[in-house]
């Protein structure tokens, strides 16, 4: 049995990569779920198209690490 080592390094710096990606965008995903003021009781705060903004984008960056994740799974399964 042969090892060709550069396709394994190859597969390892992908996946090191993405996870890397993955983990950064829920982080991100949290942070502005957070300011978003999620999780805090519900105040009348004049800030409602930040909070909209914010929103926004926690719930991109948690769809994109679902579709990261959703990808992968087909991947394994589909093989």
């Amino acid at each position: 049995m042969d090892i060709n080592w550069g396709t394994l390094a190859g597969v390892f710096a992908v996946s090191l990569g993405i996870t890397a990606v993955v983990v950064v965008m829920f982080s991100l995903g949290l942070a502005a779920w957070s300011r978003a003021g999620h999780g805090e009781p519900a105040s009348d705060a004049p800030g409602a198209r930040y909070q909209k903004a914010a929103t926004a984008t926690a719930l991109l960056c948690f769809a994109s690490c679902l579709a990261v994740a959703a990808y992968g799974i087909a991947l394994i399964v589909t093989a």
